[in-house]
């Protein structure tokens, strides 16, 4: 186990769409606390996200981090035609070139076991790779120290009824498969939760200067064409690793909506279910948040 105070964490990311992944990985490469071990990109043009996520490290000044790619298309369902907007900057940055297509599942295979009980899996895209990961080596998940996900939304009761969530949806399957997987302690935070640590464009702008912070403002304004703001999805899921008391919780049993087409992705969530194998963030403190994100990574970028 680490004696130094660090957490070690393999990060899972579609970073190149929405710009909060970018966001998150300056986050984690800024905090003093966090043991990147490596990370595994997942969804259409997982290559070109794995180069965004290198040139982010670089600009870091982290060339050591091991960046894998992984699934571009879900286990079942059509095949994502977004990809990596966010690519476009790749030309101005430095960063590798030679990443090769599906490596990320075993990478995390073989890392989770060279480690057993120590690594905390964050997930902030589809869990196709994780899907994959699961179902291929069922003895994983009890080998990990636990799963942190932004996946799903928890506010609603009604089955077959209300929102649904970007990386719930995208691979629904492979989402079903990780939380119907015991062994590992699993945390989620979800869209509802997220959705209140949101940042206009120009303070943005204004914040988001040095290290790796200067891929994210050349990426986030790819973002910008269409988006006037920035919700900071992913980065509360990172930010709750190292201090939890920005959310509270609960716990309960999360059910993924298979048989409907209409909301097939939908996350279900009783807290009253005999069986309580998940934690569900349902408040946050924007306050804390926004004080411990811009409190890491203005410091690393000053440093």
């Amino acid at each position: 186990m680490p004696g130094d105070g660090k957490i070690p964490i393999l990060l899972d990311t579609d970073i190149g769409s929405d710009i909060d992944d970018a966001v998150c990985l300056a986050y984690l490469l800024a905090q003093s606390r966090c043991e990147l071990v490596g990370i595994t990109t997942v969804r259409g043009e997982a290559v070109k996200r794995a180069m965004l996520a290198d040139a982010v490290c670089r600009a870091a000044g982290r060339k050591d981090v091991p960046i894998f790619a992984g699934a571009d298309e879900p286990l079942i369902g059509p095949r994502d035609v977004h990809g990596c907007k966010q690519a476009a900057i790749l030309d101005r940055f430095p960063h590798r070139k030679d990443f090769v297509p599906n490596e990320a599942v075993p990478f995390l295979r073989e890392t989770i076991r060279k480690r057993p009980g120590e690594l905390t899996l964050l997930t902030i895209g589809p869990l196709t790779n994780i899907g994959i990961l699961f179902a291929l080596d069922r003895e994983i998940p009890r080998l990990l120290k636990r799963i942190v996900m932004m996946c799903g939304v928890f506010s609603s009761r009604t089955a077959g009824a209300g929102p649904v969530e970007w990386n719930a949806i995208c691979d629904p399957v492979a989402a079903a498969i990780v939380y119907n997987t015991r062994g590992v302690e699993n945390l989620s935070v979800g869209l509802e939760v997220t959705c209140r640590c949101r940042m206009p464009a120009d303070e943005c702008r204004r914040r988001f200067r040095g290290g790796a912070l200067d891929v994210v403002a050349a990426a986030a304004e790819v973002w910008y064409a269409v988006n006037p703001e920035i919700i900071f999805h992913d980065p509360l899921a990172a930010v709750c690793i190292f201090r939890p008391e920005v959310c509270e919780y609960r716990r309960g049993l999360v059910e993924v909506e298979l048989a409907s087409e209409k909301v097939k992705g939908m996350t279900h969530f009783d807290a009253n279910a005999p069986e309580k194998p998940h934690t569900v963030a349902f408040k946050v403190s924007p306050e804390k948040f926004f004080e411990e994100y811009f409190g890491t990574v203005t410091g690393a970028a000053a440093r």
